[in-house]
Protein backbone atom coordinates (compact mmCIF):
# COMPACT_ATOMS: atom_id res chain seq x y z
CA UNK A 1 0.00 0.00 0.00
CA UNK A 2 2.76 2.52 1.02
CA UNK A 3 4.54 1.41 -2.56
CA UNK A 4 1.23 2.48 -4.38
CA UNK A 5 0.99 5.70 -2.57
CA UNK A 6 4.79 6.83 -3.38
CA UNK A 7 3.94 6.12 -6.73
CA UNK A 8 0.78 8.03 -6.74
CA UNK A 9 2.90 11.27 -5.24
CA UNK A 10 5.52 11.01 -8.07
CA UNK A 11 2.62 10.96 -11.09
CA UNK A 12 1.08 13.49 -9.15
CA UNK A 13 4.22 15.88 -8.91
CA UNK A 14 5.63 14.98 -12.46
CA UNK A 15 2.54 16.23 -13.80
CA UNK A 16 2.25 19.07 -11.48
CA UNK A 17 5.56 20.37 -12.94
CA UNK A 18 3.94 20.32 -16.58
CA UNK A 19 1.30 22.92 -15.48
CA UNK A 20 4.23 25.40 -14.22
CA UNK A 21 5.89 25.16 -17.38
CA UNK A 22 8.70 23.54 -18.51
CA UNK A 23 12.87 24.18 -18.52
CA UNK A 24 15.02 23.44 -21.04
CA UNK A 25 19.05 23.70 -22.22
CA UNK A 26 19.18 26.43 -25.08
CA UNK A 27 22.12 26.37 -27.09
CA UNK A 28 23.52 26.05 -30.54
CA UNK A 29 26.92 24.28 -30.67
CA UNK A 30 27.65 26.82 -33.68
CA UNK A 31 28.48 29.41 -31.01
CA UNK A 32 28.84 27.37 -27.59
CA UNK A 33 30.67 24.43 -28.15
CA UNK A 34 29.68 22.93 -24.72
CA UNK A 35 26.45 22.37 -26.56
CA UNK A 36 28.04 19.42 -28.58
CA UNK A 37 28.16 16.85 -25.24
CA UNK A 38 27.33 18.71 -22.14
CA UNK A 39 27.67 15.46 -20.32
CA UNK A 40 31.43 16.01 -20.03
CA UNK A 41 31.28 18.70 -17.77
CA UNK A 42 30.50 18.83 -14.23
CA UNK A 43 26.96 20.10 -13.44
CA UNK A 44 28.17 23.70 -11.98
CA UNK A 45 29.90 23.97 -15.10
CA UNK A 46 26.57 23.07 -17.04
CA UNK A 47 24.57 25.43 -15.27
CA UNK A 48 27.41 28.47 -15.83
CA UNK A 49 27.83 28.38 -19.49
CA UNK A 50 24.66 26.49 -20.80
CA UNK A 51 21.91 28.55 -21.16
CA UNK A 52 18.26 27.30 -19.85
CA UNK A 53 14.97 29.08 -21.02
CA UNK A 54 11.16 28.86 -19.29
CA UNK A 55 9.51 27.72 -22.89
CA UNK A 56 6.19 29.13 -21.74
CA UNK A 57 8.45 32.79 -20.97
CA UNK A 58 7.76 35.71 -23.48
CA UNK A 59 4.78 33.32 -24.78
CA UNK A 60 1.12 35.53 -25.06
CA UNK A 61 -1.96 33.06 -27.21
CA UNK A 62 -5.07 32.37 -26.63
CA UNK A 63 -4.40 28.80 -26.41
CA UNK A 64 -2.02 26.71 -24.00
CA UNK A 65 0.89 25.30 -26.23
CA UNK A 66 2.05 21.62 -24.82
CA UNK A 67 5.91 22.43 -24.62
CA UNK A 68 8.71 20.14 -24.13
CA UNK A 69 12.62 20.06 -24.55
CA UNK A 70 13.96 18.83 -27.81
CA UNK A 71 17.54 18.26 -29.52
CA UNK A 72 18.77 18.16 -32.90
CA UNK A 73 21.74 16.89 -33.91
CA UNK A 74 22.36 17.87 -38.11
CA UNK A 75 25.17 16.48 -39.84
CA UNK A 76 25.72 19.27 -42.72
CA UNK A 77 27.08 17.33 -45.94
CA UNK A 78 29.66 19.86 -47.43
CA UNK A 79 30.77 18.74 -51.29
CA UNK A 80 34.28 18.07 -51.14
CA UNK A 81 34.90 18.75 -47.36
CA UNK A 82 34.13 16.51 -44.52
CA UNK A 83 30.73 16.85 -42.92
CA UNK A 84 29.81 19.11 -39.90
CA UNK A 85 28.35 17.90 -36.94
CA UNK A 86 26.02 20.42 -35.01
CA UNK A 87 23.66 20.53 -32.22
CA UNK A 88 20.69 22.70 -31.26
CA UNK A 89 19.42 22.54 -27.98
CA UNK A 90 16.08 24.57 -26.79
CA UNK A 91 12.16 24.46 -26.83
CA UNK A 92 9.25 22.96 -29.16
CA UNK A 93 5.85 22.83 -29.19
CA UNK A 94 4.65 20.52 -32.04
CA UNK A 95 5.27 17.02 -31.19
CA UNK A 96 6.24 14.35 -33.39
CA UNK A 97 4.59 10.61 -32.33
CA UNK A 98 7.80 9.59 -31.38
CA UNK A 99 10.38 10.57 -29.60
CA UNK A 100 13.32 10.31 -31.36
CA UNK A 101 12.81 10.15 -35.17
CA UNK A 102 15.68 10.92 -38.27
CA UNK A 103 15.10 13.24 -41.36
CA UNK A 104 16.87 13.21 -44.65
CA UNK A 105 17.18 16.21 -45.92
CA UNK A 106 19.01 17.14 -49.05
CA UNK A 107 22.24 19.07 -47.52
CA UNK A 108 21.97 17.90 -43.74
CA UNK A 109 20.77 14.52 -42.26
CA UNK A 110 18.79 15.19 -38.82
CA UNK A 111 18.25 13.46 -35.33
CA UNK A 112 15.57 15.20 -33.32
CA UNK A 113 14.60 13.87 -29.89
CA UNK A 114 12.16 15.33 -27.69
CA UNK A 115 11.48 14.51 -24.26
CA UNK A 116 8.94 16.06 -21.57
CA UNK A 117 11.15 17.17 -18.07
CA UNK A 118 13.18 20.02 -17.12
CA UNK A 119 16.36 19.70 -18.39
CA UNK A 120 16.27 16.56 -20.08
CA UNK A 121 17.37 17.86 -23.73
CA UNK A 122 20.99 17.47 -22.06
CA UNK A 123 21.76 14.07 -22.45
CA UNK A 124 20.89 10.87 -24.18
CA UNK A 125 17.14 10.73 -26.04
CA UNK A 126 15.64 8.84 -22.94
CA UNK A 127 14.62 11.07 -19.96
CA UNK A 128 13.83 9.78 -16.66
CA UNK A 129 9.67 10.19 -17.06
CA UNK A 130 10.39 7.51 -19.34
CA UNK A 131 12.14 5.05 -17.53
CA UNK A 132 10.17 6.23 -14.38
CA UNK A 133 6.60 5.39 -16.48
CA UNK A 134 8.18 2.02 -18.00
CA UNK A 135 9.47 0.99 -14.47
CA UNK A 136 5.61 1.74 -13.32
CA UNK A 137 4.20 -0.21 -15.84
CA UNK A 138 6.13 -2.90 -14.89
CA UNK A 139 5.52 -2.54 -11.03
CA UNK A 140 2.00 -1.72 -10.17
CA UNK A 141 0.51 -5.30 -12.03
CA UNK A 142 2.99 -6.89 -10.04
CA UNK A 143 1.80 -5.49 -6.58
CA UNK A 144 -1.53 -6.01 -6.99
Amino acid sequence: MLLKSLMSVFLIVGSVKHVNGIRCYECNSANNSMCLDPTVYDQETVMRFLGTANCEAGVHTAERKGFFCRKIVQTILHKGHDPEVRVTRGCGWVRHHRDCYKADNEDHLETVCQCFTDDCNVGTAFSYSVLLTTALGILVPCLQ
